[in-house]
């Protein structure tokens, strides 16, 4: 299986839309539709019916090792757990199993590039901590994360960042031929907001400060693009780690009427089963001033990932953020996503950042400050705190969810 060059994707305008399109690797997910099928049927349809050779999960004793780089020369590579494969067909693979899909009940859906929204600076705040730590009352709780693990699948780290300094930091990165650097910034400033604390002048800007911190590269080059199955295997990596939150400030666009990602959705079930808490950021696609409202992104628009939208400090939606203007995909909460401090790789070592993005991984940190004032508490449950415990907001639900996040 080769690895996809990004920078020659595939574009697909949908003849339905001016405003949205897809960007597809020329590689697919196969995804079985029945969770009780027994895996071996979808070998045997890959390999007996399309000649497609396998490679699966169970052939790694450590299935936290999974990478692409580990099974590149295989024709298909088959994550047990989930129900689901990557596959590299040529034309005439692609056209059988096109035809045996009923019969052996998958779907296959084309992988696409996944995108670290382009950064959008902020202005300058002043204060002793940032306005989304006050919005969200991180600053009044007594929590800190401490004993939770919370997972940023982003575009790597700055893991030389003096901020760090002694944080229990875990990482591997998903990108064929990059290590865990942060060439673009985007995973640096999320991983401050999720589980950051202070800047050189004691400036509080992070939310879960003593959370145990897994990075997972999952995007790369300055541009900060991935595939659907980088992310995937970050997915798998941060689950098996025996992470409790995962946040992912990253995605792709849909257009309207377009339905989830199957593969994305399996994978989020397996997740919550195995109580991680999935949180995505619900895109940026949205020009609300011209009366543009695109809808949340892949993969937020899963009903099993919690959706994240953005607001500023006067509780105003952010111009860019989605909403839920599709059957699949709505809102549930919204985080502080305008003027955003934290932290940047060096030399720059700070960055005030607009988007989703931003939102995102405070949700996720404050998600972590929840699983430790409630110790033992299962993902759902979390994700039901998260939900209750919201400020709500002069807005519509479509746009906001339950509101603004709110720590405990």
């Amino acid at each position: 299986m080769k690895s996809p060059d990004l920078n020659k994707s595939r574009r697909i305008i949908p003849a339905d839309t001016e405003q949205q399109y897809d960007i597809f690797t020329g590689r697919f997910l196969v995804t079985l539709l029945d969770e009780s099928d027994d895996i071996r049927k979808l070998k045997s349809a890959l390999f007996e019916k399309a000649g497609i050779r396998t490679a699966q999960s169970g052939d790694f004793a450590d299935k936290k090792e999974i990478s692409e780089e580990k099974y590149r020369d295989a024709g298909a590579f088959i994550y047990e757990d989930f129900g689901v494969a990557i596959i590299d067909p040529d034309e005439d693979q692609h056209v059988a199993l096109n035809r045996i899909s009923s019969e052996y009940n998958f779907i296959i859906e084309p992988e696409e590039v996944i995108f670290s929204p382009e950064p959008v600076p902020g202005v300058k705040e002043t204060g002793g901590v940032t306005w989304g730590l006050d919005k969200t009352r991180v600053d009044e709780s007594k929590y800190s994360g401490k004993g939770v693990s919370v997972a940023i699948l982003d575009t790597g780290m700055d893991l030389d960042h003096p901020d760090f300094s002694g944080r229990n930091i875990k990482y591997k990165s998903f990108v064929p031929g990059e290590s865990i650097d942060d060439l673009n910034g985007h995973g640096t400033h999320c991983t401050g907001i999720a589980c950051g604390n202070t800047d050189n002048k004691r400036k509080r800007y992070g939310v879960a400060n003593e959370s145990d911190i897994f990075v997972g590269k999952v995007l790369g080059g300055t541009e900060g693009r991935g595939s659907d199955s980088w992310i995937i295997n970050g997915i798998n990596w941060a689950v098996n780690s025996g992470c409790n939150i995962i946040s992912m400030s990253l995605g792709a666009p849909v257009y309207p009427r377009q339905t989830y990602k199957r593969a994305y959705e399996r994978v989020a079930q397996y997740a919550l089963k195995n109580n991680t808490l999935i949180i995505a950021a619900a895109g940026n696609e949205s020009r609300r001033q011209y009366g543009i409202i695109s809808p949340v992104g892949s993969p937020a628009n899963c009903p099993s990932i919690m959706a994240v939208g953005a607001i500023d400090r006067n509780y105003h939606l952010a111009d860019f953020s989605n909403g839920s203007i599709n059957p699949d995909g709505q809102v549930d909460i919204v985080g502080p996503g305008i003027n955003i401090y934290s932290s940047w790789p060096m030399k720059a070592r700070y960055q005030m950042l607009n988007g989703t993005s931003m939102a995102t991984p405070y949700v996720a940190g404050i998600a972590a400050l929840y699983l430790e004032k409630n110790s033992g508490a299962g993902a759902t449950d979390i994700w039901h705190r998260l939900i209750i415990h919201a400020k709500r907001l002069n807005l519509n639900s479509t746009d906001v969810g339950a509101g603004l996040v709110q720590a405990p």
